[in-house]
């Protein structure tokens, strides 16, 4: 939206995206589709016409995994929408990429391994074998939440654990970013999970994290009318 990454519609017939992420808006999701074109599966209609692609996925959303519209929610997405075409979404989603290459940057100076050697998105996935070859994902998960730090476990490629273990977390950084943070916390917060990492099953220091963490986020507090 903002214009600072490819249009994935050079890419692909059919994009997919949340409405409660990047664009900060309500829970929820979109299908977005560019020029219409004839389902390849040869699907048609009752005169025998073959179906646009539009229509299979109209009729897939609604009314088969769709209900009755949330009048509200839909007026939240319009909101969100419209805060994406003004010139301070451009701003957050340019610091957004900015605090996100300063966090992958920080852990990879830190010995984590990160996908990709990097990021030009919002997010980042960790490797987690390289540093601590015997720490889950799901552990780091459970440690880090209780040290008030959310990240959400992940498999990285040729994982051999399973999807409810995992090798790595995802990390990303949208909600600290709208909160106000910029590129030197990220050194910080980089800094405090690698303590939670290095120490998962401590109580005392996930106590001290945590504390670090409410302490520092005071400064920035989360947006409410």
């Amino acid at each position: 939206a903002a214009g600072l990454l490819d249009n994935p519609f050079k890419y692909a017939h059919i994009v997919t995206s949340t409405t409660h992420k990047t664009l900060r808006g309500p829970r929820g999701g979109i299908i977005l589709m560019g020029k219409d074109f004839e389902n390849p599966w040869g699907k048609k209609t009752p005169k025998g016409e073959i179906k646009k692609m539009s229509a299979l996925l109209d009729s897939a959303v609604f009314p088969g995994v769709q209900g009755g519209p949330l009048e509200h929610v839909i007026a939240a997405k319009a909101v969100s929408f419209g805060e994406a075409l003004q010139p301070e979404y451009i701003e957050y989603q340019t610091q957004v990429k900015k605090n996100a290459a300063a966090m992958a940057k920080a852990f990879m100076d830190k010995g984590y391994k990160i996908i990709s050697n990097g990021t030009d998105n919002h997010c980042m996935l960790i490797d987690l074998r390289t540093k601590f070859p015997e720490l889950t994902g799901k552990v780091a998960e459970k440690a880090l939440v209780q040290a008030d730090i959310t990240v959400n476990k992940n498999m990285v490629p040729f994982d051999s654990r399973s999807p409810f273990q995992t090798s790595g977390i995802r990390v990303g950084t949208p909600a600290i970013t709208t909160r106000g943070a910029k590129e030197e916390m990220m050194c910080e917060i980089v800094e405090l999970i690698d303590t939670v990492l290095a120490n998962p099953e401590s109580e005392a220091v996930i106590k001290a994290v945590r504390e670090k963490v409410n302490g520092m986020m005071k400064e920035y507090p989360i947006f409410a009318y």
